[in-house]
């Protein structure tokens, strides 16, 4: 009887983050359109760079990668994952098996103008607020509702809990002109 293969394994991306740093957005693990594209947030249906060009103000999703990357940094935004290795199939978080966590307390160490630490969906928030209690990470965190077109409830319902960033951000509040 042929013995079942494991999950590959698979690693996150390099944090982008700099100085200015003031949110640091944290997911769970690149999924198999990112990771194929090599690009955060590859896979078209996720609404991620919808969300954050609504609390950022800016059209994020027309912009080749990179400068999206460039105006994320610019208006103080980081992107990190939780997991730096997991052995999954597929893309769906509830199938991240044997996973070593990132090194979050050592990147936040680095960041002088970090004002919250913000996790895209469950799993993310699970993994990384027992990583930051571990580190003695004392930072707000925010928990988002997930960016993933698994995660089904309306754009608008997931956009108005995305907002509450700009405060972290120091935007002026948008919510009652939209």
């Amino acid at each position: 009887m042929p013995t079942p293969s494991a999950p590959p394994l698979k690693r996150n991306f390099p944090p982008v983050v700099d100085t200015n740093t003031r949110v640091l957005i944290l997911g769970s693990l690149p999924g198999e359109v990112s990771l194929a594209h090599q690009q955060y947030y590859a896979h078209p249906q996720n609404r991620f760079w919808h969300l954050v060009g609504e609390v950022i103000d800016e059209p994020l999703p027309t912009l080749p990668y990179e400068a999206r990357l460039d105006v994320l940094r610019m208006h103080g935004v980081g992107l990190w994952d939780v997991v730096a290795e997991a052995r999954r199939e597929g893309s769906l978080d509830s199938n991240i098996r044997l996973h070593a966590g990132s090194d979050l307390a050592g990147l936040i160490g680095t960041l002088p103008s970090l004002r919250a630490v913000a996790f895209n969906g469950g799993t993310a928030a699970r993994i990384g607020q027992r990583a930051l209690a571990q580190g003695n990470v004392p930072l707000p965190v925010v928990l988002l509702p997930s960016s993933s077109p698994a995660y089904t409830i309306p754009f608008a319902t997931k956009r108005d809990a995305w907002l509450v960033l700009r405060d972290w951000l120091g935007m002026p509040d948008v919510s009652s002109t939209r």
